[in-house]
């Protein structure tokens, strides 16, 4: 079985982000895995200064939330990046926490596609919650996954879900008006079925 770890990126406990991160943590705990949930709400996580202090093995200069999560990052099988459309991409908290992996990266000798450097390569999925539903909503946040995480990092995308139409953002949660609990319960489920 895999060790998983959903992050979520979200600042609302309970929010329809919250509420999708859990169905999939449901599912994967029923198919035997085990699941760290952190809510990047409760915790001060700052984005990278780019100091270049944390090269390479040496720890990063920044005393916050990070540090305190970063050896669950280096033994999960599988980062569940879960988010709130924001402005049309992730949430600031989840891009910072994302930025941070900077400090865990190794030395490269033959960096590919530019890279410079190498990171703990993972399984990754990425949950993500909007108000909107167009065709084109999660679009940028989509395109910032597949670049940062899948080809500049090398993680491994498993899959996403894209729940639009999950309501308002005066704080009502619709989300459990939608099928979207059921498809995150199986997909959590059915992650690593062959």
């Amino acid at each position: 079985m895999k060790k998983i770890l959903a992050v979520v990126g979200s600042g609302r406990k309970g929010g329809n982000t919250d509420m999708l991160a859990d169905a999939f943590i449901e599912g994967a705990r029923e198919a035997g895995h085990s699941v760290k949930k952190i809510f990047l709400g409760g915790m001060e996580i700052k984005g990278c200064l780019g100091c270049n202090v944390c090269r390479y093995g040496k720890p990063c200069i920044q005393k916050d939330g990070f540090n305190e999560i970063a050896s669950d990052i280096r033994e999960a099988d599988l980062i569940v990046f879960a988010s709130p459309l924001y402005f049309w991409t992730i949430s600031a908290k989840l891009k910072a926490f994302i930025e941070r992996f900077y400090c865990i990266a190794e030395e490269d000798p033959e960096p590919p596609l530019g890279r410079y450097e190498r990171y703990p390569v993972r399984d990754c999925a990425l949950l993500m919650t909007a108000e909107d539903n167009y065709f084109w909503t999660f679009e940028q946040a989509v395109s910032y996954y597949r670049f940062a995480l899948v080809n500049y990092m090398g993680f491994r995308d498993r899959g996403m879900i894209l729940a639009g139409g999950c309501g308002g953002t005066n704080g009502r949660r619709a989300i459990t008006e939608t099928g979207f609990l059921r498809e995150a319960r199986e997909f959590g489920k059915k992650l690593y079925q062959e």
